[in-house]
């Protein structure tokens, strides 16, 4: 999804999280700046529910839970607030949360003309922040390509790159998809 112009100049963290709780309108939280969100084109919104309805699939009975574009990460130590396409938690913080995940295992944004360059970039450097995110991926409809980012034991992140005739693997949470069950329906 791509962000709209900043709304106010400034906002605590405190209080950014006080006044979303009373938006119609999604917005993100970048140290003290407010974004609102722009909705999606459909084929955005079908490869999210396709990555998701097979995360969720392959998920159910585990503690892992699937959220889609509606549930909040945080970043960055409270400086940052993003809804990530899709986000995979299995912390039992997390399930005690019901507005905010701050211990995201897989986080997965599908990417649209506007957002590419900030979701590679300012985006996935506030996610690496998060000590629990084991994998950042990111699809590439126009290409229908996916870029997964994992983070080695010491902390280094390394690129998996995959086309749509390779089946793309997410190890974080040990599943496995291929390129028509992703691109479905688009």
């Amino acid at each position: 999804m791509s962000a709209l112009p900043q709304i106010q100049a400034t906002f605590s963290a405190d209080d950014y999280l006080a006044w979303e709780a009373n938006q119609p309108e999604r917005h993100e939280f970048v140290d003290g700046e407010v974004f609102a969100m722009a909705g999606a084109e459909d084929r955005h919104v079908t490869v999210c529910l396709n990555i998701a309805m097979a995360l969720r699939q392959h998920l159910r009975g585990t503690p892992c839970r699937t959220f889609m574009a509606d549930m909040k990460v945080q970043a960055d130590a409270a400086s940052s607030y993003f809804y990530p396409d899709i986000v995979v938690t299995c912390s039992a913080a997390d399930a005690e949360s019901r507005h905010i995940k701050r211990e995201p295992l897989l986080i997965v944004e599908v990417l649209s003309p506007g957002t590419a360059a900030y979701d590679r970039g300012e985006k996935f450097q506030r996610y690496r922040q998060i000590p629990s995110l084991a994998e950042y991926a990111l699809v590439d409809i126009e290409r229908r390509c996916v870029d997964v980012f994992r983070k080695l034991p010491e902390g280094l992140w390394v690129l998996h790159p995959f086309d749509a005739q390779t089946p793309l693997t997410l190890a974080s949470v040990g599943l496995t998809v291929d390129g028509e069950t992703l691109y479905a329906e688009i």
